[in-house]
């Protein structure tokens, strides 16, 4: 791993010794929202947007990867004035902005997806499962809008789904029939009830998913994602280079969890954010500063000084 550096000269001397391996100048820069873009009032930074607007005009693409749902990211491609594809729910769902059309989504086996369900309702948590439904007014499916302690106040779960209630179709027999066009779904909790149901999960379906625990940006607990196996960030965004005919060495991806290890690790130049988490910083090949001090628009100065 690259070390972080303040002096923008040995910062670029240590760029070049992982660059002069990588057979072309970087052409896409892959950019997480959360913790990377987004300050932490969930605002875009203007770094960032200087950081949009310098790489775009040296003429390099710009493409957002997050764990949000697509309603979620739209506002952010429209303050960053990026008009491309975006990859939402850690890869599930690529879609396009201006007409809304789906260029990928991707699928669960129906007995699969039932005995997930049945697994994570075992553990005594409630699934939120996410549907291509956009253009329907709503986002996902949960089986109630309530969840509280034993105390009767709103778990971190509970606040999500009030603060979420408009864009929720509740049903009750959720676990019995999922919708047929789940393309990836979540369980909300602390972070020790989240690891136990990923090791679950990934114990009893080897092969069969793609799990990570990640700390939720806007609510005080832990999210559990859940999808098929093979997806996450760096699949669709792959897919989505090589017909562009970019490679993945010529690939930069930046970002701070756990869900943006894929990427960081598969492409040619993989970055942390300097609030990413420790396995994040450690698995990069360079650390830029925070994302509330300017460590994006770091990183597009080296890249745009080659």
């Amino acid at each position: 791993m690259i070390s972080e550096s303040s002096d923008l000269a040995s910062v670029f001397l240590s760029f070049s010794v992982r660059a002069n391996n990588v057979p072309q100048s970087i052409k896409l820069l892959v950019l997480d929202v959360d913790g990377t873009i987004t300050d932490s009032r969930h605002e875009v930074t203007a770094a960032a947007k200087q950081a949009v607007h310098k790489a775009q005009t040296a003429g390099i693409r710009v493409m957002l990867a997050t764990g949000r749902r697509y309603r979620d990211v739209l506002p952010v491609a429209t303050e960053l004035g990026l008009v491309g594809p975006v990859v939402t729910a850690s890869g599930a769902l690529v879609k396009m902005p201006v007409h809304h059309e789906t260029l990928f989504r991707s699928g669960f086996q129906k007995t699969t997806l039932t005995q997930v369900l049945e697994c994570v309702v075992g553990f005594g948590h409630e699934p939120v499962l996410y549907t291509d439904s956009f253009s329907e007014g709503f986002d996902f499916y949960c089986r109630t809008l309530v969840a509280r302690n034993n105390d009767g106040a709103l778990t971190g779960f509970g606040e999500y789904l009030q603060k979420n209630k408009q864009l929720a179709r509740v049903v009750t027999t959720l676990c019995e029939s999922p919708p047929e066009d789940t393309f990836s779904g979540f369980v909300m909790g602390n972070v020790s009830e989240m690891e136990s149901l990923e090791l679950a999960l990934n114990t009893r379906f080897p092969g069969m998913l793609s799990v990570h625990t990640i700390r939720s940006p806007r609510y005080r607990d832990w999210l559990c994602e859940i999808a098929p196996a093979g997806v996450d960030k760096w699949s669709s965004v792959l897919q989505l280079a090589e017909s562009w005919g970019i490679p993945a060495e010529a690939i930069c991806a930046a970002g701070d969890d756990r869900n943006d290890l894929p990427m960081i690790i598969g492409a040619g130049l993989g970055v942390a954010m300097g609030n990413a988490r420790q396995e994040v910083r450690n698995a990069a090949d360079y650390v830029v500063g925070c994302h509330e001090s300017g460590g994006l628009l770091e990183l597009v100065e080296i890249l745009t000084s080659r």
